[in-house]
Formats: structure tokens, sequence, C-alpha cells
């Protein structure tokens, strides 16, 4: 037995004494009224048992303190109407309760961070119109969620839809991320155009919970995290869990009186912040999108089908509903709003929370998630595809003039457009030679290739034209174009009127020079580097090497050279896989255009390491792209910045880099649609397109890069496996200034909007502007039909400033409403009037929206 001397048994005592004095003051302060906010999380996809409803009657009822907030997926009435009708007739009696507080009406609570800003007004649009078809009386009040279902720009669409506070918390399931620890007991969240709205913070006391992966400590109102948030001056604590709908539980801290855990009262999110907390801040908190600290298996093949799924189906469904409004307007067709609600659910489903985080578990007795999503995108595609192709047949007249056939084209964007267009040629068609004739009779730049004829074609701000085919009597001049030469080094190099770029044959093809011939001959590739620009590296971990596809000679193929396209195939080998690059060079176009495509043998892993266990583990192989396989973009930029896009905003990284390597130490590495590189005297920068959401590198020692392949395990253990080749579309701007400047938000949606074609043996000689605005940097956000055959207008100002812009409409128009995305009127709008023309003047700040109601 040790013996225990006067002076330690003094120092114990002491010690033991300050413990009894520590637990005494945090049970008095603790005694003090705190709050937690319970409720359910999930849906007839994310997980609602047929049981659920009549639970939660029976649970109000047997604990009358208790209240709860609701995330429920909006179909899941349907469901719950069909199977348990007298539950669903019951619940239907107590919707109006102030106990139940519904505080996500989307459609199926997506994550927002990772899709265009108007599939989520769609998203809230959909889902509170399917809530109210249940619940005619259905209200909310305030934003909140169970998964980190955030971005920077939602204050302006809450506010709009009629919200009044929102939430930041998420803490009992942060997988996929969490917010930025921030401020106190409530902060004004201001969204990037200055829209402000009342908000319960993640606290800046509100730590990550030791020994978990998923957790928050505000989870469970435990003693220490309620004293940590009396210490900060928070003097009505409130902790929050929304349980999965699935789980048998009631009351999350218990229920019986006196005995819910310290004290907690259960409140709502609506009744505590208008009745229990301070009621007002005057903490402003400019939330940056890089406070949204999310990751994602970014990388994965199932990630990049589904955020390539989920990008073209947006792109398309938009593309739609301006072609059949451009239709609407000038031959009187229907609006087909059932029809786009049909195909806005397939796409609303697709972009569902679990469609990125669990893709690869069971949806249904048929089909993973991930499964679902290639049917749910495929019937959106199918629906959006024969809504154009109605509203192109409206067009057709019975034109007898002497022509091999007729192109027409649509711009579904407000910006004048000079572009290339490639028509595959109808088989009658293919072996003639063809000139291509506009609606003044003037010839136009074409080139013929196979199937395939190219024109250079110009097409006003959202309206169309049409082109006239005639067949030459003879064959075109060569002109002895050479766009593209294979040197006797081994190199090759393209040439345009924009751009010279060679490529090294030594070294796989990487891109050893790329000069603007638009910016002062600027050389923008960094010849300097350690890495190959345009080259591919990653870490193959079984062999525990970095490979590079540099490694090897690359083989040159021409598949297009002619005045109007370049367009080359470099072959090249990583790790003994196949890679299969294509560049294309367009005459008069700043965007370079890039694929990739790897024929992988088997399943390689690719990462940092072999995961055992993807449970608990903090370290996981899936959060440094360093170690993905990715390229990169060394460029020739000193002390560069870097901007990048997200759902109605643009956000100036603060980052030194994007590398981490835990759970706990998140940072937004998330390319939306592009990211800009800048350098410091913003004089030049390289901008950098992807055909989907994924992740992107960037630091003060590591260049720009693009992830391309992870594969490996991830959360839950689950391994994303290698089953099929790698195939993607990227795209670099070189550009001059800074992003808004260059005009990169309008450069993005051209790539994603791109002239929509179609080939007619008959169609009238006609080009016209429908919608223009008189000053660039505003966006047609959206432009649509509603049930009324009534158009809706929506217009973003992406890059302008605050000064007012003319908005036209070469229609004849009655009156103009700006209106809420709930639909209530704010003001009449003053008509400018002039023959057939009805112009609008409105200003918006950079990054706000308005929507308009046009009564014709």
């Amino acid at each position: 037995m040790r013996k225990v001397t006067s002076s330690s048994f003094i120092k114990v005592l002491i010690s033991n004494l300050c413990v009894i004095l520590f637990i005494f003051s945090v049970s008095a302060e603790v005694s003090n009224q705190v709050y937690f906010v319970d409720g359910y999380h999930g849906g007839v996809f994310g997980h609602y048992p047929m049981w659920k409803t009549q639970f939660i009657i029976d649970k109000l009822n047997e604990f009358p303190d208790w209240r709860i907030g609701m995330e429920i997926e909006a179909e899941t009435w349907d469901s719950v109407m069909k199977n348990t009708p007298e539950a669903y007739h019951e619940f239907q009696k107590i919707i109006d309760n102030p106990r139940l507080d519904f505080t996500n009406p989307t459609y199926a609570q997506p994550y927002c961070y990772n899709i265009v800003g108007e599939s989520i007004i769609r998203q809230f649009h959909y889902g509170i119109k399917k809530n109210r078809e249940h619940f005619p009386s259905f209200t909310f009040s305030t934003y909140a969620v169970e998964e980190p279902c955030f971005t920077s720009a939602l204050p302006q669409v809450l506010k709009s839809f009629g919200f009044k506070y929102a939430v930041l918390k998420c803490p009992n399931t942060c997988w996929g991320g969490y917010m930025k620890a921030y401020g106190g007991e409530l902060v004004n969240w201001i969204g990037p155009e200055g829209t402000s709205i009342l908000t319960v913070p993640r606290y800046a006391c509100e730590e990550l919970e030791p020994n978990s992966v998923w957790q928050t400590t505000a989870w469970g109102n435990s003693t220490e995290y309620l004293q940590a948030c009396l210490n900060a001056g928070i003097e009505n604590p409130v902790g929050m869990t929304y349980q999965d709908a699935g789980w048998k539980n009631g009351p999350w801290l218990g229920g019986k009186k006196g005995k819910v855990k310290n004290n907690s009262q259960y409140v709502t999110w609506t009744e505590y912040i208008e009745q229990y907390s301070v009621g007002k801040s005057d903490d402003n908190y400019y939330l940056s999108q890089e406070d949204v600290l999310v990751s994602l298996m970014w990388g994965s093949q199932a990630l990049q089908r589904i955020g390539q799924q989920v990008r073209a189906s947006e792109n398309k469904i938009l593309q739609a509903e301006k072609i059949v409004s451009m239709a609407h307007i000038d031959n009187k067709i229907g609006a087909a709003a059932h029809d786009f609600e049909k195909a806005w659910r397939s796409l609303l489903l697709a972009q569902h929370h679990d469609s990125w985080i669990v893709p690869y578990n069971g949806l249904n007795k048929k089909h993973t998630w991930a499964q679902e999503i290639k049917v749910w995108t495929d019937n959106t595609n199918a629906i959006a595809d024969s809504l154009i192709q109605m509203a192109d047949f409206s067009y057709l007249n019975n034109n007898k003039s002497k022509s091999l056939g007729f192109i027409k084209i649509y711009n579904t964007l407000s910006n004048h457009r000079k572009e290339l267009i490639a028509i595959n040629l109808p088989a009658e068609l293919q072996t003639k030679t063809l000139a291509a004739f506009n609606t003044k009779g003037q010839e136009i730049k074409t080139e013929q290739s196979g199937n395939i004829l190219y024109c250079a074609v110009e097409v006003p701000a959202f309206g169309y034209t049409t082109l006239r085919l005639e067949e030459l009597s003879s064959e075109k001049k060569s002109l002895g174009f050479e766009g593209v030469s294979l040197l006797a080094n081994g190199d090759c190099r393209m040439e345009n009127d924009m751009y010279k770029v060679v490529f090294d044959g030594q070294k796989g093809g990487q891109i050893k020079s790329l000069i603007a011939k638009q910016l002062n001959n600027k050389e923008f590739v960094d010849q300097k580097h350690q890495f190959g620009f345009n080259s591919l590296r990653g870490h193959f971990y079984n062999e525990q090497k970095f490979y590079s596809n540099t490694d090897l000679p690359a083989k040159f193929t021409v598949l297009e050279d002619n005045h109007l396209i370049q367009k080359i195939s470099i072959e090249s080998s990583v790790n003994g896989h196949t890679v299969i690059q294509t560049i294309t060079l367009t005459h008069n176009q700043e965007r370079i255009d890039f694929g990739l495509h790897i024929d992988w043998k088997g399943n390689p892993g690719i990462g940092e390491f072999k995961m055992k266990d993807g449970f608990r583990d903090n370290y996981r192989p899936s959060y440094d792209d360093r170690y993905k396989l990715h390229i990169l973009f060394p460029a020739n930029l000193e002390s560069q910045q870097l901007y990048k896009n997200a759902p109605f905003d643009v956000c100036k990284s603060e980052l030194n880099d994007t590398f981490f390597k835990t759970w706990d130490a998140i940072k937004h590495n998330i390319i939306l649609n592009w990211v800009d590189v800048l350098q410091k005297d913003e004089q030049y920068g390289l901008a950098l397109f992807s055909d989907h959401t994924t992740s992107y590198l960037h630091g003060k020692d590591y260049p720009l890069g693009l992830t391309a392949q992870y594969s490996g395990k991830g959360l839950w253990s689950v391994d994303y496996k290698i089953t099929q080749a790698l195939d993607i579309q990227y795209a670099l701007i070189p550009h001059r200034g800074r992003w808004d400047e260059s005009n990169l938000w309008t450069a993005s949606n051209n790539w994603n909007e791109p002239l929509i074609t179609s080939y007619h043996t008959t169609m009238p000689l006609i080009d016209n502007s429908l919608i223009q605005m008189d000053k660039i940097g505003y966006d047609l956000s959206a432009v649509t039909v509603d049930e009324d055959n009534h158009l809706l207008v929506r217009v973003f100002n992406a890059e302008a400033d605050e000064q007012p812009v003319n908005l036209s409409f070469n229609f004849p128009v009655k009156s103009v409403q700006e209106i809420t995305l709930s639909g209530e009127s704010i003001q009449e709008v003053n008509i400018n009037k002039k023959r057939n023309v009805s112009t609008i003047k409105l200003s918006m700040p950079q990054f706000g929206f308005k929507t308009f109601k046009i009564y014709q």
C-alpha cells in the first residue's frame, strides 16, 4: 500500500472539493431554463415506415409537453393516405397544432450547395405545392434540417417563399459535413445580395463531439454543452436532434414530468425564436460559401455519374421551359405545366441528399439510389426533349422555298451569341456539298466533315434564327488551312485565331505551352513547375506509388482540322490504364473544351491508403484530393487568388489550400460549375469549368486541379468501386480581369445551355429576339409558363452593378407584376410601350434576383 503524506492528503482533499464545487456550480447554472428541439426526418424515399404517422399522434397524446419539428419528404403523404388512411385523416386534423413545426418543405431535402439555384427554388415550389395538396392550411416559418442542407444564398430564397427564420444547426447527422461554428444565441444571416434572416447558428461554443464523426455537442443537451453555452453568454441555450423517422423513440431526452434531461423544455424552432430566445440580434453574419463545411465521396465513379446526370437534366429542363415559353409567346401553345411538373419531380428526387451520400444503399427492391437516379433523370430528359420537339413543331409552315432544308437555332440565354453549331445531317444530305444562308440571304461560314455540318452562326438574345441549306454545284475550294501540326520532335501543335497550344509528345501529351493570342500572346503555362499542365497524377495505394500519364510518350490523332474547328485526341496511359484526352479549339471562342476517357482494367485502388473501417474513422483516404487521380493546371499566374461559383453566388476563397485529412478538419473544396484562379494584380486569370459537381484542388504551393477518380472505401465502409470507364468533360478559359469583368457567369451559361438546333424540310426564315436586356451581366435564370398560361420571367444579376437595366419584351404585354417566389404580388411595374415593344426598368444588387409575371 502506498503511504499517503499529510501534504498529499491535503492536495487530494482540495482537488475533490474543487470538483464538488464545479459540479454544484454546473448544476446550479443548468437549473436555469434550457431548451431542446426534437423532431423527425425522413420520408417515403429516405425511410418513413407506415406505422410512423399513428406513432407520432400517439406520442403527442402521451406526452403533452413534447414538441416536434417535421422534416418529411412531400411525397410521403401520398403513401400515408393510401396505406394508413385512418392515421392520415387523424393527422390532417392536427396539422395546425402549434406543437408541430414543418421546417423543411422542399420536395426531396436536397443539400442545396451541389445543385443550381433554379433547382433549389423548384424544390421549395413543388414541395410546398405537394404538401398543400394534403394539408391546405399547411404553413411554415423556420427552415431547419437534420443534415447540412445549406448554401450561402438561402436567405433570399427563404424570405421570398415566406420564411421568417432559419437554423444552421444539424447536430446529430454530420457524416457529410457541418456548418462553421459562429456566434451566440441568434445572428442575422446575411445573404450575398444583402437579404437578412434571423437565424439560430451553430454556436461558436458548439464543438464537434469528441470520439464521433457525425455529431456536434448540441445533439443531447449534455451538461457540458449547456455549461459552454452559459459561459459564452448565451442566455437561452438550445440543443437539437431530428430523429430518423424509422426510429421507435418518442421524446429524445425523456418525457415524464421532471425526468427530461437537465430540465430541458421541448420547443419547436418557431416557438423558441419567437417566445424564448432574445428575439433579435445585432450580429450580422455574412455567411461565406466556405462556411458550408461539407465533404462527400468526390471522385468516386458513383458520385461522378450522379453529378453528370443531375447537371445534364438541370440544363435540359431549364432550356425546355424557355423554348416552350417562346412557342407560347409566338404560337399560343399550352403551358404544359403538368408535363413540366412530372419532369421536375423525377429530377428533384435525383437531387435528394441520400442520392449523394448513400448512392449504393438499396432504395427499393429493384434499384440502389444510384440506379434509380439514372431512371429518374432519363425520365426528366425524355419529357424535356418531347416538350422541346412540340414547341419546335409549332413553328412549321408550308414554306415552298426551294431548299434542301432548314436549320432552326434557339438561344435560351439573354445574351446575343456568335457560336459554332454542329448539325448531324440526314442521310440524304451527307454526300452533298452544302452551303448555308442566314435570314438576310447571306452565306455564312461552314465546314463539312462526314455527316456533320459546322456553321458559324449569330443568334439574337432569347430567341431564334433560321438557316437555309443549298447544294453547291462544285466542291468547295480548300484554303490550305493547317491548324494542327505533328512536329518532327514528336510534339503536336494546335493553332487557331485565339490560341496556340503545344503538347509534349514525350510526356504523355501534357501542354507545354498555351499562348492566348487575344490576350497579348500571354503564356498561361508555368513551364518551370514540377507537374505538367493538363496532366494526370494520382496515388495507387496497392502499389504505394504515385503515377502520372506523363511517365510515357503519347500518341496524337487529328480528329478535325479546318477553319472553324480543330480537335485532337491524345492517347497515353497511367499505371497501365489507357487514357484518351480530347482537346477542341473553336473559331472565335475563348473556351477550350476537354474530354477525359480512361479504360480501367479491373478496380485499381486510388487514394491515400486502403481503409479498413469506415464507420468511426476520423482519418479517411477519401478526403485528401492530392492522392486521388486528378488533372493539374499549373498556371503562369503569380500570387493566385481563387473565386468559385455557388447557387446564386460567387465566393472569393480565403483558404490557404483545399487539403484536409480528417472529418474534424473539413474545408470547402467544391466546384459547382467553375472555379477561377486570378493573379494578384487581377490582370489575368484562368477559369476551370466542370460538367458535374465535384472537388477541386488548389493551394499556395499546389496548382489548380480537378478531381478525376477515387476508388476505395468510404462512409460506413462502403467500397466505391470502379466498374466502368471514366468519362468527364471540362473546359478552360484564359481571360483578362476578374471573373465578373470577364463575364465568366455568362460563359458558364453558354456552356451549360448550348444553342439548340433542329433540321426541317420546311421552316419560316425568321430571326427574332423575344426578351432583351441592355446590360451585360444579367441572366434570364428562368422563363416558364404557369398553370394559368401567364409568362414567368426570373432575372438574376450575376455580374453587373446596381445601375438600372432595361428589360424589353418584343411582344404585346398588358401588364407586369413583380412577385415573390410564393406567387404573391409585390408591386405592379411601370411599362414603357413603343410599338410592339414593352420595356420595364429594374435594378437589383449583385447576386439578387427578381421574378415577374407577364400578362399578355
